[in-house]
């Protein structure tokens, strides 16, 4: 509510005892003789050899002590310290008082963001199409099988979602051979032990042939908890040797890519 006449002075002000200047940078501030505790140098008003002092830059306060930039010696003279009102205590803040007009520019950094603190609950909702995440892999070394049951490529990579609603592009290719009779290789997509989808690659004539294989697939899998993908392959004929990421004669080593991105809903 407001006053009649003038308002009352919060905090204490007072000159502190008088201090001489010695060998030292170092001085115990007393108001009364008792140890006096500044919150901060700039509370306090310090003379020195008639001029005033910049706070934090000419001086700092440590506890009770007045800590000058520079030691001083005899023939200096420290005129006086005042403190200028006593640091306002500020008990729990009612909530919705802090607005954001009453945050500073750059006063929120990185430095001050604790790590895992803001989390996908914490962001709005991105546009549908925005890319989340996105983790890829690769392997240099052949696999071959001449099993008819599906084997692992090698190509394996574990995702958590951050919304039941994203979508996982995935993605893979590799080059591709077969030795011996006529057949084929089956390549599929897994998530966990679900299949996803398969394609082969055929060859009609007996002999060693190569090719190249690639596939996509979106998947939606509602899940926000993490999640394996994987490549695995078999032979359609026992008596095919067929292999994943085949290399060709003379080229460099080859190389089998798998790439999960993880798309908003």
């Amino acid at each position: 509510m407001p006053y009649i006449g003038k308002s009352p002075v919060g905090g204490g002000f007072h000159k502190l005892d008088a201090l001489t200047a010695s060998a030292t940078d170092t001085y115990a501030l007393t108001l009364g003789s008792a140890a006096y505790f500044p919150e901060t140098a700039n509370q306090l008003l310090v003379s020195l050899n008639g001029v005033i002092q910049a706070p934090q830059d000419s001086f700092t306060v440590s506890g009770s002590n007045l800590v000058f930039d520079t030691a001083l010696t005899s023939s200096d003279s420290i005129d006086f310290v005042v403190a200028l009102g006593d640091v306002l205590g500020v008990g729990s803040v009612t909530d919705g008082a802090i607005t954001a007009n009453k945050i500073g520019s750059g006063a929120v950094t990185t430095a001050k963001i604790q790590d895992g603190a803001v989390t996908a609950a914490k962001i709005g909702s991105l546009p549908t199409g925005s890319v989340l995440q996105v983790k890829s892999m690769k392997i240099t070394a052949p696999v071959s099988t001449t099993s008819t049951s599906y084997i692992d490529t090698g190509l394996t990579l574990n995702i958590t979602p951050s919304s039941t609603s994203s979508k996982i592009l995935i993605s893979y290719d590799a080059g591709v051979g077969i030795s011996a009779s006529a057949g084929g290789q089956v390549n599929r997509i897994m998530r966990d032990t679900t299949e996803l989808m398969n394609r082969g690659v055929h060859w009609s004539t007996a002999g060693s042939s190569s090719s190249t294989t690639s596939s996509s697939y979106l998947d939606s899998p509602a899940t926000t908890s993490a999640i394996t993908y994987k490549i695995q392959f078999l032979t359609q004929s026992a008596s095919s040797t067929v292999t994943f990421n085949n290399g060709f004669t003379g080229y460099a080593t080859p190389t089998a890519n798998l790439t999960l991105m993880e798309i908003a809903g």
